[in-house]
Parts: structure tokens; C-alpha cells; sequence
């Protein structure tokens, strides 16, 4: 079989916890390169409303998927890829693989039957998620804990502050009850693998933790494997790019724990997001 020799993601989320993606697409495909893009114009996705954050990436993604032209985009964002990825496929050619929360591999682990999904408020409340545990939760209660607060700590362990256990222990809360015996903890946010240290130091010894990365990975490189097959398409970014969509002194800030991930240049694409910021409410 043709392999392709070069492959090039372009990955978006609001924020850096599409990186704990990245990551495993580069343990699983170490010669890939990616175009990563950081919609901090737009952050959190999670707290915008459905049709803006359909409008959101409708606007931006088109115009990267001609720049960088991917073998395949990444909506690295379980609250968006829960609402946006039909509208996407019907605008755009270039393959899409979207996170979901790990329900099916949570479900087919649990012994106990119980399992905790950890999540964005967004995304525990979506029809989508509950459908999800609908087709693939066999039987087992689920937990749902929603919080944008782990979010911002992952961001800040990003920009190499100290996390605050406390908060941690706090959104926590539910997992630690004596009545809950939940054996499987759902990462169900991007951004939390970078946390996954401090939250296994919490929460009971007996809970295994998940999250999507490994499975996202797998996903991309099947496809990469069919497009090699059925094309022999080559793309040559040669550099790893990392954009946020608007500059501010927490971009900044964050940049040195960006570099970590294999990033050569960080860069600010300031090209028609005015707009779009001002329609998404944000600063």
C-alpha cells in the first residue's frame, strides 16, 4: 500500500486542549505535520450559542482548508464537534473527524456499571451526548459533571502556573460522594488530559480515566491509509504552524508551553475576525 509520506492536519478548537490530540496523532503518526488553530477569538466554545458556533467555524474553516490544504481537519472540540460537523461536511471536501466523549469504550470497561462523564456544561447537556449514551451506553448509569473551571486550570498549567488543587477537588465533588461507585471516569473535554495527573491524585484508586485522543488518532490514520491508497495525494507543509485568531497577553503567555508540542512559528491570524469576534460576543 502507498503511504502517504507527509500528511497535514489542520486542527481547531477554541482554546489549546485540542493539543492532548495532536499529541496522539504524533505518537501514532510521527511524520505528520499540522496547522493548529487556537479560536481564542471565540473562547470557550462551550458558552456560545449553537448557531454562532455553527456561524463561527462556517466563516473561518473554509478559507484555512484552501491555505493549508489538509488530508484531513480535526475539530478538536467535543461541544463543537457535537453541533457542527454535518454543516461542515456539507461545505467542505477534506475529510472530518470529529471528538466525541469515549461512551462506548467507558461503557464496554465498567464493571460496576456506573460510569462519570467530566465534561464542558455544553456538552453534557446536548441531545447529542445523550443520544450517544442512548446507542452506547449499555445500561450504565452515567454521571454527568459539566465545568468550565477545569478548562481555564488546564490553560493555566499550559502557561506553566501552579494548578489549584482545590478547585480541582471541588469540581470533583460528585466523584468522591461515598454513594458513588463509579469505576470509569470520561474525559470529555480536550483540555482535561492535561489535568489527568491531578484529577487521578483526587478522585478514588479504583477509577480508570479515558478520553478520546488514542481512539482520534487511530480514526486519522485509516483515513490517511484509504487516501493513500485511493489518491497517492502528497502535501508538503513542511513546519508546524500554530495560529490564534486573536492576539491578547494570554495568547502570549501561553506560547512557551505551545512550543512543547513540535510548533515552529506561533502566529496571529488577524484576517476577517473582527467580525465574527463581535458576533460571538467576545473580547
Amino acid at each position: 500500500m502507498h503511504i502517504m509520506q507527509n500528511p497535514t492536519f489542520l486542527i481547531i478548537d477554541s482554546g489549546v486542549g485540542g493539543l492532548s490530540i495532536w499529541h496522539e496523532i504524533q505518537q501514532r503518526i510521527p511524520h505528520a505535520h499540522a496547522c493548529y488553530v487556537a479560536d481564542n477569538g471565540a473562547y470557550p466554545y462551550g458558552a456560545l450559542a449553537e448557531q454562532v458556533l455553527v456561524e463561527r467555524l462556517l466563516s473561518l474553516l473554509p478559507e484555512l482548508e484552501q491555505r493549508y490544504q489538509p488530508d484531513i481537519i480535526v475539530i478538536a472540540c467535543n461541544t463543537a464537534s457535537t453541533v457542527v460537523l454535518d454543516h461542515l461536511r456539507a461545505q467542505i471536501s477534506t475529510p472530518i473527524i470529529g471528538v466525541v466523549p469515549a461512551i462506548k469504550p467507558a461503557a464496554e470497561l465498567s464493571v460496576s456499571r456506573q460510569v462519570t462523564l467530566l465534561a464542558t456544561p455544553g456538552t453534557i447537556k446536548r441531545q447529542y451526548t445523550d443520544r450517544l449514551i442512548q446507542e452506547f451506553g449499555k445500561g450504565c448509569a452515567f454521571t454527568r459533571i459539566g465545568s468550565h473551571e477545569l478548562v481555564h486550570e488546564a490553560e493555566r498549567k499550559l502557561r506553566g502556573l501552579p494548578v489549584n488543587m482545590d478547585t480541582i477537588r471541588q469540581e470533583l465533588a460528585p466523584l468522591i460522594q461515598p454513594n458513588n461507585n463509579t469505576d470509569v471516569l470520561i474525559l470529555g473535554c480536550t483540555h482535561f488530559p492535561f489535568l489527568k495527573d491531578e484529577i487521578s491524585q483526587l478522585i478514588p484508586a479504583g477509577i480508570r480515566v479515558i478520553d478520546s485522543g488514542n481512539a482520534i488518532a487511530r480514526r486519522a490514520q485509516q483515513l490517511l491509509d484509504n487516501l493513500a491508497a485511493t489518491t497517492g495525494h502528497e502535501t508538503h507543509l513542511t513546519t508546524n504552524t500554530f495560529l490564534f485568531t486573536a492576539e491578547s497577553g494570554e495568547a502570549h503567555n501561553l506560547e512557551p508551553g505551545i512550543l512543547h508540542f513540535g510548533f515552529d512559528k506561533i502566529q496571529f491570524l488577524t484576517k476577517s475576525t473582527t467580525q465574527n469576534e463581535q458576533k460571538s460576543g467576545a473580547s
